[in-house]
């Protein structure tokens, strides 16, 4: 595969990377470690060298995935996990320099590593300066402990105060043809700085693959059954994207989801998108959208069918999505 790069601070991943979150949580039933491990190996297999995780993913049970699979091949990939949470208190964001020392603590143990690659802020705390944050990052990555530093769904005005301080590698933020919001203000902050972009749903969370549509019942344990999102109503007046996104992918001989991560890459080549995934054949099926290439006129078309489409339901619920900085 193809590799990227974040950034102007040389952190090299492969153009698609594997967000492992699902193989622990949030999509149902968690698979049994023996089989995470065993998929985690089968990307790295295929040409994947960029795993995305979180001491939050279980929690914690991800990152012991993620280091069990990848420890044999530790010098050949790159490892991201985050900080952010209280997590065995109230949940709320905590980002407090003692608490973040403490979260890559537990993530180096976890990892079975001696460095993070990525380390990203996962939520902004409100009650901590991002300079104190980005300043014990800064701190980190002198220790040798961390390589570089990310945020996740932070807004403009956070994400300069924080780059003041530390340079920061990566922003990691939901972006799709579902969610095009990244493109208004932050992509344009991103290029200014030299910031790469870690897009994580770039499949819309699955609805862009055209396996879902308003009949779909998911899991009692699949987060999905309280976005508002994927509320019957609004899958069914969503369904627009998806019959778009099928007939021009049918066009190309292409699978839905290999179109829509080939507009994702497309879009700048500081850009690595972070799909993921359960299952064997859709793992292939993701890398296969790295040889896709969509030219000028093929981006300009996708454009043109979905510039009218609106879709219908937030992307988050409740305090989840009051969480977002921006």
């Amino acid at each position: 595969m193809n590799t990227r790069k974040l950034g102007t601070l040389g952190l090299e991943v492969s153009a698609i990377g594997f967000g492992c979150m699902g193989i622990s949580q949030s999509y149902g039933e968690p698979l049994p470690t023996a089989d995470g491990v065993k998929l985690i190996r089968g990307a790295f297999e295929r040409g994947i060298t960029f795993f995305d995780t979180a001491e939050v993913y279980g929690p914690y049970k991800n990152e012991e995935v993620v280091g069990e699979a990848l420890a044999p091949i530790r010098d050949q990939v790159v490892i991201a996990t985050k900080f952010g949470f209280d997590i065995d208190g109230s949940g709320v964001p905590d980002s407090r320099p003692a608490r973040i020392r403490q979260a890559v603590d537990g993530s180096l143990k976890r990892l079975r590593t001696d460095r993070i690659d990525l380390l990203y802020q996962h939520r902004i705390d409100r009650n901590t300066p991002i300079e104190d944050v980005a300043g014990t990052v800064k701190d980190l990555i002198a220790e040798g402990k961390v390589k570089h530093f990310g945020m996740s769904e932070a807004g403009v005005a956070n994400i300069r105060r924080a780059n003041a301080v530390l340079p920061v590698t990566a922003l990691q933020s939901e972006y799709s043809l579902m969610w095009r919001e990244p493109e208004a203000q932050i992509l344009p902050v991103l290029e200014e700085l030299g910031i790469g972009f870690v897009p994580f749903s770039p499949l819309g969370k699955g609805w862009l693959t055209g396996t879902i549509d308003q009949t779909t019942k998911f899991s009692p344990k699949d987060f999905r059954n309280s976005v508002p999102r994927f509320d019957p109503e609004n899958r069914a007046d969503n369904q627009v994207m998806v019959e778009t996104v099928r007939r021009i992918a049918a066009e190309k001989r292409i699978t839905p989801a290999q179109l829509a991560l080939a507009w994702v890459l497309a879009q700048k080549p500081w850009i690595a998108p972070i799909p993921g995934t359960t299952k064997l054949h859709r793992l292939e099926e993701n890398i296969g959208a790295a040889s896709v290439e969509l030219s000028a006129q093929d981006l300009a078309e996708i454009e043109a069918a979905v510039a009218g489409i609106a879709i219908k339901g937030d992307r988050y619920s409740g305090i989840n999505q009051a969480r977002i900085d921006r």
